[in-house]
């Protein structure tokens, strides 16, 4: 099991020797990134990770939420293609179509979740990325047979995290994402430490307390998403996204301090933090 003297530290000299892939041509090069989530009472959280995941350089956006508010959505995200959960057949042809599938973000039922990754996941091509959120967990916890593709990220948090591994994780998260990227076979970022299913780890040392705000989360597996669009590999997007979002917060702390930003906030930093590697 990985301890964390085996981690590599994420720093600015590993992600200039890892460069993020920079495609070029038309906005279909950078990738389709689909968002499937937001139930009635939470439909910012698939705003937050979509835009999070076009700020990352996805090309494309669609996002896939609760009926009753996908045309609020359509217009607070005019970059976006928006379809209600209810559109079977409509959200399955994006699957199918999409690059990049984020599943999880502001779901609240546990069947309704079951039922929405077997459908989607099904559908969707061999190599389509997956990123794995929020209650898209806690099905996979439930039932591992879920997750059929394996180019694929898991974004829990510690909570989360005690749900897939049947336990609580412990003080040791590096230890714990090795566990989870090995029973999963996914790559695993749980809180700045990354882990992959063949042995390999890594952990982001910046990150801070303002972190822990409500959204942060869902701005984190659509940082992932997004630079899985754009060509990364799960462990790149992995490694970059937990630098990528915990820079962000940084560079909000000058202005509302340790734990006042907010995770449209780091949204908004996302490109420029990519763009000064």
């Amino acid at each position: 099991m990985t301890s964390r003297s085996e981690e590599r530290v994420i720093t600015l000299r590993v992600l200039r020797d890892w460069p993020l892939p920079d495609p070029e041509g038309s906005k279909e090069a950078r990738g389709t990134v689909l968002v499937v989530g937001g139930s009635k009472f939470t439909p910012g959280a698939v705003l937050l990770a979509g835009e999070a995941a076009l700020r990352a350089g996805a090309g494309r956006l669609q996002l896939a939420v609760a009926e009753e508010t996908a045309v609020q959505l359509s217009i607070a995200v005019p970059e976006a293609k928006v379809v209600g959960l209810a559109q079977g057949d409509k959200l399955l042809e994006l699957a199918e179509q999409a690059d990049v599938i984020a599943l999880g973000p502001g779901l609240d039922d546990i069947d309704e979740t079951t039922r929405l990754m077997r459908d989607v996941l099904g559908a969707a091509r061999p190599e389509t990325g997956v990123v794995l959120d929020a209650y898209a967990l806690g099905a996979l916890s439930k039932d591992a047979g879920l997750l059929k593709l394996r180019r694929a990220v898991l974004t829990p948090n510690v909570v989360e995290a005690g749900h897939l591994l049947g336990r609580e994780p412990g003080d040791d998260l590096g230890a714990a994402a090795a566990e989870l990227a090995g029973k999963y076979r996914a790559v695993v970022s749980l809180y700045g430490h990354i882990a992959t299913p063949d042995g390999r780890a890594w952990v982001e040392e910046s990150g801070d307390a303002g972190l822990g705000t409500s959204g942060s989360g869902d701005a984190r597996a659509g940082i992932v998403a997004g630079l899985l669009a754009r060509g990364a590999d799960p462990a790149q997007a992995a490694c970059w996204g937990a630098y990528v979002h915990a820079v962000s917060g940084q560079r909000l702390t000058p202005r509302h301090g340790r734990t006042g930003f907010l995770a449209r906030e780091l949204v908004d930093e996302v490109a420029r933090t990519i763009a000064t590697v």
